[in-house]
């Protein structure tokens, strides 16, 4: 049995370089400005063999990491890595998820040849766009803001000032975005050390034997998980409730073909990519897939690239789950990425249902509110974004956990005091949802309230699903209830639509009830 083929030795590799991503993130949250990746962790940190593949990450957001490999392997096509580089990009349709997320990727070089690459990927709570926050009611990439090809933002350990300044130029807050910026820097400078010194401690060609023993691992156990699925093929349907522009409601479709240790992923019948921002880019729908297979292994493996190599993924250009240039995409990271979710865990559920949990909130209640600050001296901009989290699907044998996030997102919530401190506005309610989980032999998960005052007149934009249709319930359980969104006025309620952006008042509340988790099996 050679070194890497040694079961013990393996393991402590695998936590090494892990560590390395985990000691990222650390980093990158201390350094950060903003509350969104300073409070709520909106941010995902991972490493990279040389040809892109992904090795290793933290435990971080799955729609962030099953994307980054795209957005790797375009860059290595694009542009030259040499020492002391950090390439930036935010390219929906090289591997992004949508323009708020910014990747950075720096070489480790080992005796002059590329050895690995390290990138953090992180949601910034502002890139301009025609509204604050970034996350509009767009119907072209070119309304959601600064569109970054992979391109160099320090070159040979020196910041491209001219590259810095515009993006700065193209941003409603400079400050917050540039301190944001540099503790991405650090973070993958952190990471870079970590692997120099990995390499002079156990040498570089025992390194780079681990990284690949651990792809290979990961295969051989996705392909186990895959050969204990029956052979066959397994559909499911369902509904995103509309795109925020156009009312129908979209479907997306898939078919699983499980045949010995491989999965063909086909979404062939999926509806054509929308005028609204709810289209998907090919990279968030493998995002997707690798997450529902991942969590199927149910054991404590290597999330990376090897466990897509099992995987075959259809998904037709031109459609809703791979959206061509230049369409609308702020909301198919956030939004249609958990619908892909569910309707990959509903056909699953046809093959493995003991396995399989009901349909969790479906949404990730997107809220971004931006205006003038009349509290700061001088008075100035601010934009913020946050998620809600809701209802847990109930699962067999247990209960759904009530009002946390859950598939495609990963964050934390913004703790009220933080919140307040930072911006103009007061959290007036912050409660669970009694009662909106769906009823069945286990329960589905509560939603949250979540309500906010505002202080100054200010723009609100909200992207949510699961206004219309609810999430599923499994064997018998039943649906959760639907979201609602409310805008309070001088006392006077009135529901909003699920996609919508409004100008509010000092004193106005906006109220987010965010859906509850489908229930499991008959209740009689």
């Amino acid at each position: 049995m050679s070194a890497m083929q040694d079961p013990a030795r393996l393991e402590i590799f695998k936590h090494l370089l892990n560590s390395v991503a985990e000691e990222m993130g650390v980093t990158l949250r201390r350094g950060a400005y903003s509350p969104n990746i300073k409070e709520r962790l909106d941010f995902s940190c991972a490493l990279f063999d040389r040809n892109g593949n992904m090795v290793s990450h933290a435990a971080h957001i799955p729609v962030h990491l099953g994307a980054m490999p795209l957005s790797i392997r375009a860059s290595i096509r694009a542009v030259e890595f040499l020492p002391g580089d950090v390439i930036i990009m935010n390219d929906p349709y090289q591997g992004g998820t949508h323009l708020p997320d910014i990747t950075l990727i720096t070489p480790v070089f080992e005796s002059g040849k590329l050895f690995a690459l390290i990138a953090n990927r992180a949601h910034h709570s502002d890139v301009g766009g025609i509204s604050p926050g970034s996350m509009p009611l767009s119907t072209n990439i070119s309304e959601e803001g600064l569109l970054i090809h992979p391109i160099k933002l320090v070159e040979s350990g020196e910041v491209d000032q001219d590259v810095l300044d515009w993006i700065l130029d193209n941003v409603r807050t400079p400050q917050e975005r540039s301190g944001d910026l540099r503790a991405q820097i650090a973070a993958n400078l952190r990471g870079v050390e970590r692997v120099t010194e990995f390499m002079s401690r156990y040498g570089p060609e025992d390194l780079s034997d681990a990284m690949l023993e651990l792809l290979l691992y990961s295969e051989r156990m996705t392909r186990r998980l895959i050969a204990e699925i029956p052979d066959g093929v397994y559909s499911y349907s369902d509904f995103m409730d509309d795109d925020g522009v156009v009312p129908e409601a979209v479907e997306i479709c898939v078919t699983v073909t499980i045949d010995g240790d491989e999965a063909k992923v086909d979404f062939s019948g999926t509806a054509s990519q929308c005028v609204g921002s709810i289209n998907a880019t090919l990279a968030v729908t493998v995002a997707a897939t690798l997450y529902v297979f991942r969590c199927l292994l149910g054991i404590d493996i290597p999330s990376n690239s090897g466990c897509l190599v099992p995987i075959s993924i259809i998904a037709p250009e031109g459609s809703l789950v791979n959206a061509r240039a230049p369409s609308a995409v702020a909301a198919g990271n956030v939004e249609t990425s958990q619908r892909i979710t569910d309707v990959l865990l509903g056909a699953l559920a046809h093959a493995v249902p003991e396995r399989i949990p009901a349909a969790s909130q479906g949404t990730m209640n997107n809220l971004t509110i931006g205006g003038v600050d009349s509290r700061a001296n001088p008075p100035s901009p601010y934009a913020y974004y946050e998620t809600v989290g809701g209802g847990m699907g109930a699962r067999p044998g247990q209960d759904g956990a009530d009002a946390i996030h859950t598939h495609m997102t990963n964050t934390l919530n913004t703790p009220v005091e933080a919140l307040e401190y930072a911006y103009p506005i007061r959290v007036r309610r912050y409660a669970v949802r009694r009662g909106s989980g769906g009823t069945g032999l286990y329960t589905g998960g509560d939603g949250i309230v979540r309500e906010i005052e505002f202080l100054n007149e200010a723009r609100v934009t909200i992207l949510s699903d699961r206004r219309k249709i609810p999430p599923y319930g499994l064997e018998g359980g039943g649906p959760g209830k639907t979201g609602i969104n409310l805008l309070v006025c001088a006392g006077e309620e009135q529901v909003l639509p699920g996609k919508t952006s409004v100008d509010v008042q000092a004193g106005d509340i906006i109220s987010l009830r965010s859906p509850g988790g489908g229930g499991w099996g008959s209740a009689t």
